[in-house]
């Protein structure tokens, strides 16, 4: 069936930098949006990015000038650079694809931002 897997994530130092990967397969015959999400510790799920097939992304304002999304339509993948990590940028990372009409979510990367 349709899978969504993250990998890229791990422990880096605030003010480091990490590339998060997200690689769709199965039987798709179409995709919509695409775009990442993140739940740190006691808190809500979160909107962090999310890219229209033929747009622009839309940032959370809390990442906004530090992380870039991006999408390989040809490949299935979804992208996010992630510049000047802060601690509070600690959380599981998830990507999400609205594909063949319904919605899909990976099964999580962490992201560790510590000293």
């Amino acid at each position: 069936q349709v899978q969504l897997v993250e990998s890229g994530g791990g422990l880096v130092q605030p003010g480091g930098s990490l590339r998060l990967s997200c690689a769709a397969s199965g039987s798709i015959f179409s995709i919509a949006d695409m775009g990442w999400y993140r739940q740190a510790p006691g808190k809500q799920r979160e909107l962090v990015a999310l890219i229209p097939r033929v747009s622009s992304a839309n940032y959370a304002d809390s990442v906004k000038g530090r992380f870039t999304a991006s999408r390989d339509n040809a490949r299935n993948t979804v992208y996010l650079q992630m510049n000047n990590l802060k601690p509070e940028d600690t959380a599981v990372y998830n990507c999400y694809g609205r594909i063949n009409w319904n919605d899909y979510w990976g099964q999580g990367t962490q992201v560790t931002v510590s000293s």
